[in-house]
């Protein structure tokens, strides 16, 4: 059985996949390696974790503005996740993701950072502003 929790979208589209979830704001410039989609920054809850065709759900991003061009280059190198879901956006990772095409909400009508587990097969569907657990 399905549940659907409502949440505003940053970026278009629509994936399904797993999810990888963490506590702790993530900074994709030094944060992240964008050959090999692994965190890098020790200091990190997702320490030497792949983002990788994941569903990321952080609780906001940080850092540099760089951050944006950093998601992009995964992008290219295929390292990218598959989507992203913040509780609360900010400017670099939205950009970052809409650059990206890479699917992306915010504002869900839940704590998403408490409720949702790693593994969790989910669907985001940022067209209708909806993330569905499966």
């Amino acid at each position: 059985m399905s549940e659907d929790i409502k949440c505003r979208m940053i970026s278009k589209g629509k994936e399904n996949g797993q999810t990888l979830v963490t506590k702790d704001p993530i900074s994709f410039l030094g944060g992240v390696d964008p050959k090999t989609g692994i965190v890098i920054d020790k200091k990190h809850e997702l320490y030497n974790k792949c983002i990788t065709d994941k569903i990321l759900v952080i609780p906001s991003g940080k850092g540099s503005t760089v951050g944006s061009y950093v998601i992009y280059q995964m992008i290219k190198n295929n390292t990218a996740p598959k989507a992203i879901i913040c509780q609360k956006a900010e400017p670099i990772i939205a950009i970052g993701a809409i650059i990206s095409k890479i699917p992306m909400v915010d504002n869900p009508e839940i704590d998403i950072i408490n409720t949702l587990k790693n593994d969790m097969d989910v669907t985001v569907d940022a067209d209708h502003s909806l993330i569905t657990l499966n």
